[in-house]
């Protein structure tokens, strides 16, 4: 058995995975630091599922290797479950239960789980406790298996969309505990439909798309820099007929101009310094007095669907 990889809680190597005729993971490689969270991020049908169930141990590797905090998921997957939590997005719990004691049945399991109380309070469970399972609301129940995946004070937790459905306080509330555990030392692969949810809590986003990755780094190093840029034109009165199609002719094919309302624009396109200067010199020419003219960042969002073209849909 090759020596546990210090560095690393998830090493993928070269795997592969078919059905039938159809490749879902074509010979994915990425990693997963100890002491991080980690968002794995790919349009529906991209592989991610796939990948992530292998690392969970539920399928076993077809062609290349998985190494989960230095064990086989699968042949070894005795030894590494006590060591790990994995939240799912839907199931995991009996239909009439309640939501209690399913979480005292599942504290029940490990030999040294976090107190159940803590867990209660903590994710806000104490106002659902004797609800049936069937009758929880969608956020409720992933409170509840989020509070399941960790109980068991796992070194690596899995968790899947674990904000669907919640409200505003709630969400911010996870993503507090998710950055509490990483400051512990607990890994976290993520997987979201949420951009801004994996911009904020990631250390490192992996992009996979067709069953490879084809973008990694930070949320920061992703967003730096690339093709597009924004910027947003805001002027002190309406613009004067034909703005759009004038701007655009200015700057050229490469160029996107979206109306926003009377008084703003958004100039989408190349990267470059002669783009704001040409929506300048647009706006002398046409008597158009700029109220702000600010280039924005690409957001991770942003990032996703250039290198995709598709959109990260539930």
């Amino acid at each position: 058995m090759p020596a546990p990889d210090p560095d690393h809680a998830v090493v993928v190597d070269s795997l592969e995975m078919r059905y039938g005729s159809k490749t879902a993971v074509d010979g994915l490689s990425l990693t997963v630091a100890r002491g991080s969270v980690t968002a794995v991020l790919g349009p529906n049908g991209a592989g991610k599922t796939t990948t992530l169930e292998t690392c969970e141990g539920y399928r076993r590797p077809q062609r290349g290797s998985v190494r989960v905090l230095g064990l086989d998921p699968h042949t070894d997957r005795r030894a590494l479950l006590p060591r790990i939590g994995v939240m799912l997005q839907e199931g995991g719990a009996w239909s009439g239960v309640r939501a209690e004691e399913m979480l005292r049945h599942a504290a029940s399991l490990h030999a040294d789980p976090l107190p159940h109380g803590l867990l209660v309070e903590r994710l806000g469970l104490a106002a659902c406790g004797r609800t049936p399972y069937r009758r929880l609301s969608g956020g409720q129940k992933q409170r509840l298996a989020l509070a399941m995946a960790i109980v068991g004070r796992p070194e690596l937790v899995f968790v899947d969309e674990p904000t669907a459905g919640m409200d505003p306080q709630a969400r911010r509330d996870t993503w507090d505990l998710l950055r509490e555990m990483r400051a512990d030392g607990v890994s976290v692969v993520l997987t979201t439909h949420y951009m801004d949810e994996a911009e904020s809590l990631a250390d490192t986003v992996h992009i996979i798309d067709h069953g490879r990755l084809i973008a990694s780094g930070s949320p920061v190093e992703l967003t730096r820099g690339g093709r597009v840029s924004t910027i947003r034109l805001v002027v002190t009165r309406p613009f004067p007929p034909g703005a759009p199609e004038s701007l655009t002719a200015a700057l050229g094919p490469a160029t996107t101009v979206t109306v926003l309302d009377p008084l703003s624009l958004l100039v989408t396109g190349p990267a470059d310094g002669s783009t704001l200067a040409r929506v300048s010199r647009w706006c002398e020419e046409h008597d158009v007095l700029p109220e702000s003219l600010n280039l924005g960042t690409r957001s991770l969002e942003d990032v996703f669907l250039e290198l995709t073209g598709r959109e990260l849909t539930a």
